[in-house]
């Protein structure tokens, strides 16, 4: 499961998880992510939520949309990589042929992860 919050409220968030025993981890590192994440069912990371993420207000709460999903397993290969090379392709495709996504969202995100630009040539790659 990844947590996202506000960058202040992170290390507040995670040593609240912590107290609970949860089994939690603050912006894993990739030896980190390799060494105790990757086989262990019920982990929880916390990152810190980058500005201007595409999220969607609902009754219970925020959640992301499928644009901010797309741009994070792009961009975040230690958390998302199990989703990468073919897999991620895969995703790509599907989300495109079911869904009516909004690219200026996905762009203006993939901008703010400095990725605009290898993720619009990605998607012409793929999608054409």
């Amino acid at each position: 499961m990844i947590v996202e919050v506000e960058k202040d409220a992170a290390k507040s968030v995670f040593a609240f998880l912590k107290e609970q025993n949860m089994n939690v981890f603050l912006e894993p590192s990739k030896e980190v992510f390799d060494r105790y994440i990757t086989e262990n069912e019920d982990t929880i990371i916390v990152k810190s939520l980058i500005t201007e993420a595409p999220i969607i207000n609902t009754k219970s709460g925020n959640t992301i949309s499928l644009e901010k999903v797309l741009v994070d397993i792009f961009c975040d290969d230690v958390i998302f990589t199990a989703y990468q090379g073919n897999e991620m392709k895969t995703i790509y495709k599907n989300a495109f042929s079911k869904y009516s996504l909004n690219l200026g969202k996905l762009f203006r995100y993939a901008n703010r992860r400095g990725k605009k630009e290898e993720i619009k040539d990605f998607i012409s790659q793929i999608c054409s």
